[in-house]
């Protein structure tokens, strides 16, 4: 327990009576919004099929659209270099409104030109992001906002988050406040873009949700934003004690805790993607299934192996509890859900008994500051080791649309009350 010692002052006396001394009484303040992160999504090199040819990046507009979280009076954009190696030079950046989402073509009138420093471009070092001017441009909650940037020539290697569930135009020349972007090539992949902060009303937060795949969204519907953290965003904007909390969406696909899979592993990306947002206060981690179920996927080991995974998860779980811990954060842990008969994994009775002990120690109190149960909230209540078919988009592993309202569903928005 740490002791906070009062510092003792010297007392002054007055000539006059203590009540007789005038008392100013004290206007109350409201406290000042704040930049929280209303969107944003975990930078991995692409793998070579989620890659852009690099002659479709010299002198090329990206259009890309994002679904915001908890709306603000302005609003600032985070661009990244994160894998590069040499500085990426974007010489322009607009917002606007799309027309329809998943649509290029936007409203001319709600067209914006974003700055840096004040220049309408900017030179990203290498293994850097920048982060625009502030734009006095009001936003609502739950909009989509597209973000077009031209590029003067492709990277030397690409930054991006190939699992966007969201569609990227890209077309050569400068089209960046063009109200449409006929003959484009599409891609459902996010380039070089990271985060959008907004400047919220206080008390402004943000909750990180940092997994694998199944926070990423697959089996979610494209341009449908109908993954789990898309569905607790709509919840915390619905509730009056929550609504100037925002949602950043940390998950990679194909992400272990331990090894790098696709993207970095979870413990090397913690800096980037769970200290690193704006305003951030609470992370929601579900993490853990790539690591079971590859133990054992092209055939079974030992149980001394089994066991000694389990162990390497569990401390894992606690080296993230201790990282936020020192930074002030809340970490809630989530469990993690069935996923006996995956088409991918093929998980035996000891792969599911490894989850099963993860699950367990995951629940015991002491451990994370609380505990989302999302195995219970989509598991078949008469086979347990599954998903509830209404749940299951139909791989056994990833959960459904429906599967994933489930899951936020499940989520006590008292955790995140202020």
């Amino acid at each position: 327990m740490r002791i906070l010692a009062a510092t003792l002052l010297p007392l002054v006396v007055a000539a006059l009576p203590f009540a007789a001394l005038p008392v100013a009484a004290r206007p109350h303040t409201a406290a000042p919004p704040a930049w929280v992160a209303s969107w944003g999504s975990s930078q991995q090199v692409p793998e070579p099929q989620n890659s852009l040819p690099p002659d479709d990046l010299r002198d090329a507009t990206l259009r890309q659209t994002v679904h915001l979280s908890v709306g603000g009076a302005a609003l600032r954009v985070h661009l990244s270099n994160a894998f590069g190696t040499h500085a990426l030079r974007v010489t322009a950046a607009q917002v606007a409104k799309p027309v329809v989402p998943g649509g290029s073509a936007i409203d001319p009138a709600t067209t914006h030109p974003l700055t840096f420093a004040g220049r309408a471009e900017v030179s990203i070092p290498p293994g850097a992001e920048m982060i625009s001017d502030a734009l006095p441009l009001a936003v609502a909650p739950g909009a989509d906002l597209t973000l077009s940037i031209h590029l003067e020539s492709p990277p030397d290697q690409q930054t991006g988050h190939p699992g966007s569930r969201a569609t990227t135009y890209y077309v050569h020349g400068d089209l960046t406040s063009a109200a449409d972007l006929p003959g484009a090539h599409h891609v459902d992949h996010w380039y070089q873009l990271t985060a959008v902060d907004v400047l919220a009303r206080a008390p402004a937060a943000t909750v990180v949700a940092l997994g694998d795949s199944i926070t990423d969204g697959h089996g979610a519907t494209t341009n449908g934003n109908d993954r789990w953290p898309d569905a607790l965003a709509r919840r915390l904007q619905s509730n009056p004690a929550t609504a100037s909390v925002g949602v950043s969406n940390q998950g990679i696909g194909g992400n272990h805790l331990l090894t790098d899979g696709l993207g970095p592993n979870a413990l090397a990306r913690l800096d980037r993607d769970m200290l690193a947002p704006a305003g951030v206060r609470w992370v929601l981690l579900l993490e853990g299934v790539n690591d079971l179920g590859g133990l054992a996927r092209t055939g079974e080991v030992p149980q001394a192996r089994h066991d000694a995974l389990v162990q390497q998860v569990l401390a894992a779980y606690q080296q993230i509890i201790d990282r936020a811990h020192a930074h002030g954060l809340r970490l809630y842990g989530a469990t993690i859900t069935p996923y006996v008969g995956s088409d991918y994994y093929h998980p035996g009775p000891l792969s599911e008994a490894d989850r099963q002990a993860v699950n367990a120690w995951i629940r015991t109190a002491g451990h994370f500051d609380a505990v989302v149960d999302f195995d219970q909230a989509v598991r078949d209540p008469a086979h347990p080791d599954r998903l509830l078919p209404a749940f299951d988009c139909g791989d056994h592993l990833h959960p459904s649309p429906a599967g994933y309202q489930a899951m936020a569903d499940a989520i006590p928005l008292a955790l995140f009350a202020q």
